[in-house]
């Protein structure tokens, strides 16, 4: 669900609100109580809400591996320095 921003043109509040993408957007400020709310343009912000879920639960057999955890700085699997002895 994302968090949309919005600025009153009237007095210059601006606020944030969890919103679904098929809601309309406000219209009246909450400060001022004119008609005058815009959604601005800003980052997209969302919220994932639920039991949730994980990289692996769509993975099988020996896929199932932490692709993260592979480029970890300890892992000297895939570390080499330009002389070609291990890091």
């Amino acid at each position: 669900m994302p968090i949309y921003e919005y600025e009153c043109k009237a007095c210059g509040h601006r606020l944030e609100k969890l919103q679904r993408l098929s809601a309309e957007p406000l219209r009246d400020c909450p400060a001022c109580e004119q008609a005058e709310l815009v959604r601005l343009v800003s980052a997209a912000g969302f919220r994932l809400a639920g039991s949730g879920w994980y990289e692996t639960d769509f993975k099988t057999g020996s896929n199932k591996r932490n692709l993260a955890g592979d480029n970890a700085p300890g892992n000297t699997s895939t570390q080499s320095s330009k002389d070609g002895a291990p890091a």
